[in-house]
């Protein structure tokens, strides 16, 4: 058994993190001006300067934890995925995904329409900031005419980015749970889906209520409709079970075989100048036009990847630091520590898959980032399931779902934080129409409670 002072010693860094990031964010106001990756480097400083031994010691622990191979896969996909996500947004495909949605929603069915069109679109390109960007501004515009609140409509928005955040092949939580658990992500989708499907559809019906009497014309066309063909194809092979290295490589290829034939990497000035050089005539023009052309939409599909990689930037030095930070943690006895405080009075299932819940929630809470709570608390969890023999997949998504939930009801998350800022209204407005955050919740903890889905193949616990 661990001393307390020596456990508490080994799990300081975490302490250094939390005071650093949360007292920081609460003196300027704003949890968004404030780095997680500064707060994560000086937690690493101190974890490195209070662990005994040589400096090229503790130096070389901290490389160890960071350079896992699960820590350096992840932060693979982490690149692919912003590859695809950037791409796919330079040719159109959010904008067409968005307008091809709505045009297909009955007017009748408008506040439904949009949580699933929210729903869709957050489950193809993996993110609900990216989501809240693309649909909030249209929502908040349509409350008016609805004889609905702008906080409504963006709580609409912003609970149906959350189902794709939770739920995406493509998304940060799903990419970082089944890393961290090592387990399929088509595994953990089919285990998830089944939890926080009711939910979905109590949400739907509450909106078929409520709107049953909404009038909207005029919104969304199809013009554009073959470019969510990038968005489906990921979907379609991830489901199929295919390696997500092998989807998201593809889904890159098939946004750039879209955007070279529909010149969406070209600048739109040159390529409108282009195309009256290339009408007006000789074979030699011609020929030049098409080599300059070809190269400029070359170099613009290249930026456009290293657009979308470079958004990845913050989370990949992050995954980094806190893979380091973690195998000091580990090294010196803070996960024993904490897992024997954590499991001392669990006495079963229930009570290790609720105390998983708790600390991943507890981590969100203080980070307002779920990516960094499961990050941060993916060790620890992976221990206290191994330990109780609990299902991987169900861990995973016990990870991915308590920390959405937290996510996406604290006020100072960034989600809620930009809902608010695009809707013009304060974050805490919208929280009272959150129905799918606190019914996705609720799910959760009754599949913890009632113990469903029920386990197929289980591990064996340790002793």
């Amino acid at each position: 058994m661990i001393r307390s002072s020596k456990g508490l010693l080994a799990l300081s860094p975490l302490l250094v993190f939390l005071l650093v990031y949360v007292l920081s964010s609460l003196f300027v106001g704003d949890f968004g001006r404030v780095p997680v990756s500064s707060a994560f480097l000086i937690a690493a400083i101190w974890a490195v300067a209070t662990t005994p031994g040589k400096l090229r010691e503790r130096i070389n622990c901290f490389s160890k934890g960071a350079g896992d191979r699960n820590i350096l896969l992840m932060i693979w996909i982490f690149v692919l995925a912003g590859a695809f996500a950037g791409s796919a947004k330079d040719i159109g495909a959010i904008d067409a995904t968005v307008a091809a949605t709505l045009h297909l929603v009955p007017s009748k069915l408008i506040f439904c329409g949009l949580f699933l069109a929210s729903c869709f679109i957050s489950m193809s390109i993996g993110t609900s900031v990216g989501t809240i960007v693309a649909l909030v501004p249209l929502a908040t515009e349509m409350a008016a005419n609805c004889g609905v609140s702008e906080a409504y409509m963006a709580a609409i928005i912003v609970g149906g980015a959350f189902f794709g955040d939770n739920l995406s092949f493509i998304s940060d939580t799903t990419i970082a749970s089944t890393r961290i658990m090592k387990c399929e992500m088509r595994d953990k989708f089919r285990m998830n889906i089944r939890i926080i499907l009711p939910a979905v559809l109590v949400v739907a019906a509450i909106y078929i209520w409520q709107g049953w009497n909404a009038q909207l014309t005029g919104v969304g066309n199809m013009d554009d409709w073959y470019k969510v063909f990038p968005y489906l194809l990921v979907i379609v092979m991830a489901m199929s079970g295919i390696d997500v290295s092998i989807v998201l490589l593809t889904g890159i290829i098939a946004n750039a075989v879209m955007g070279f034939c529909c010149g969406s990497f070209l600048p739109q000035e040159l390529g409108a100048a282009a195309g009256t050089g290339l009408a007006a005539g000789a074979d030699g023009a011609l020929a030049a036009g098409t080599g300059k052309m070809a190269a400029l939409a070359w170099t613009g599909w290249l930026a456009s990847l290293g657009r979308g990689i470079a958004t990845m930037s913050d989370l990949i030095i992050v995954t980094l630091l806190a893979g380091g930070l973690m195998e000091l943690i580990r090294a010196n006895g803070g996960l024993d520590f904490i897992i024997d405080r954590l499991t001392r009075r669990i006495k079963g299932e229930r009570g290790a898959q609720f105390s998983i819940a708790a600390l991943v929630c507890i981590a969100d809470i203080c980070t307002a980032n779920n990516t960094i709570a499961i990050i941060s608390t993916g060790s620890i969890a992976k221990e206290i399931s191994d330990r109780f023999g609990l299902d991987p997949r169900k861990t995973a998504s016990i990870l991915d779902t308590f920390s959405c939930l937290i996510q996406g009801i604290i006020p100072y998350g960034a989600q809620l934080l930009i809902a608010a800022g695009l809707a013009g209204i304060s974050s805490a407005s919208i929280i009272p129409h959150l129905y799918y955050p606190f019914l996705m919740g609720a799910m959760a903890v009754l599949s913890i409670i009632f113990r469903f889905p029920r386990n197929t193949v289980k591990p064996q616990a340790r002793g």
